[in-house]
């Protein structure tokens, strides 16, 4: 017979309060004004409490192995299904996101797991072609389209087969107050926020994130260089990669005080990083050869939307689901906002171009 080791009853209870030992950590030692997990506003379902993660580290988790992450691999940032291995793509942009968001925490003794949530969070409701699928479903779709209110559909409806994420209040409110918008970081109104100070990190930490590496892809495209970034800008920002993530993040940390409720930039940086993004979208983003393939890729998702309106049977025979009290429209968006690019173009071609014939 085999006798199982003597098991530590202290190590038991040690197990099952890992949980509480991180929450009363975060009571001891983060910074007035973080959002501790004890104090959640909770989910929008009752569920099981973990004896190791805290809320928002269990909030963390799901949103890291769901399909909506998964597909971020293969979804335009800048550059619409690049062949190259070094260009940045929906997820590594998220990725970037949640590291620069997390260091800003960190130093700011806020709380690093939900601020990592919300940041691996943000842009699951993107569509494939970055901002030019967005414009053909907010087009297309009555009541329009916004990838802020898919992301937060996403994890609250679509997941798990219609069951969603389940995430907390906190995570929810953090995506759907992400997006910056047009005006800068310090006119921002209350509204426009997220309720905690990591939510409204993570708003800038996404505009950190993208002004700097679309620059450098759009770089090491060939589409500008270096010399192009008008001198002031650069003055301010800096002239690399690396150094504009140090500058603006350290900007960021500087000026912002969490017991006074301010997360923001300075108004020099402010001014400057406003400027980088309309200057991107002058030079990069609205440049002639990259909008020429994105007026092809809108075409194509114009084509996938009428077709499956006018086909519900082929619609839900390509992987399309329709839930009770969608219309139609709104569950053609979903499943055409939840394609990669590589899928919407293969898919495409299955339907609208002569494929070749196969002998049974």
């Amino acid at each position: 017979m085999i006798i199982a080791d003597t098991i530590d009853i202290h190590q038991i209870k040690a197990y099952m309060n890992i949980r509480e030992k991180q929450e009363k950590n975060e009571m001891e030692h983060l910074a007035q004004g973080a959002c501790l997990s004890v104090n959640s506003k909770g989910r929008l379902c009752a569920g099981k409490v973990c004896s190791i993660r805290t809320a928002f580290q269990h909030d963390r988790d799901r949103i890291l192995h769901s399909k909506a992450f998964r597909r971020l691999k293969y979804k335009t940032q800048v550059f619409l299904s690049p062949q190259g291995d070094h260009y940045r793509t929906r997820m590594t942009h998220t990725l970037e996101v949640a590291q620069v968001a997390r260091t800003v925490a960190r130093a700011l003794e806020l709380n690093e797991d939900l601020t990592e949530a919300i940041a691996l969070a943000h842009d699951l409701g993107h569509t494939p072609f970055g901002h030019a699928g967005e414009r053909v479903l907010h087009e297309l779709v009555p009541g329009g389209f916004h990838h802020v209110r898919q992301s937060l559909r996403v994890v609250d409806v679509l997941e798990n087969d219609g069951a969603g994420l389940n995430l907390t209040f906190e995570v929810r409110d953090g995506i759907l107050h992400h997006s910056k918008g047009q005006g800068g970081s310090l006119s921002a109104s209350i509204t426009q926020r997220a309720q905690t100070l990591e939510g409204q990190i993570v708003r800038l930490a996404d505009i950190i994130a993208y002004v700097s590496h679309d620059l450098d892809d759009a770089i090491r495209g060939g589409i500008i260089n270096n010399k192009d970034v008008p001198k002031e800008i650069v003055a301010v920002v800096g002239a690399r990669h690396s150094l504009r993530i140090n500058h603006m993040v350290t900007d960021l940390i500087q000026q912002s005080v969490p017991a006074e409720r301010l997360i923001q930039l300075s108004p020099d940086m402010d001014q400057a990083v406003c400027a980088l993004r309309s200057w991107l979208f002058e030079h990069v983003y609205q440049a002639p050869c990259v909008q020429a393939e994105f007026d092809k890729a809108a075409a194509v998702l114009r084509q996938l939307f009428g077709h499956f309106m006018d086909n519900q049977t082929v619609f839900l025979a390509c992987g399309g689901h329709q839930y009770p009290g969608d219309s139609l429209a709104v569950s053609v968006a979903d499943f055409i906002a939840g394609m990669t690019d590589r899928f919407a173009l293969s898919l495409h071609g299955q339907l609208f171009l002569p494929q070749p014939w196969r002998v049974m």
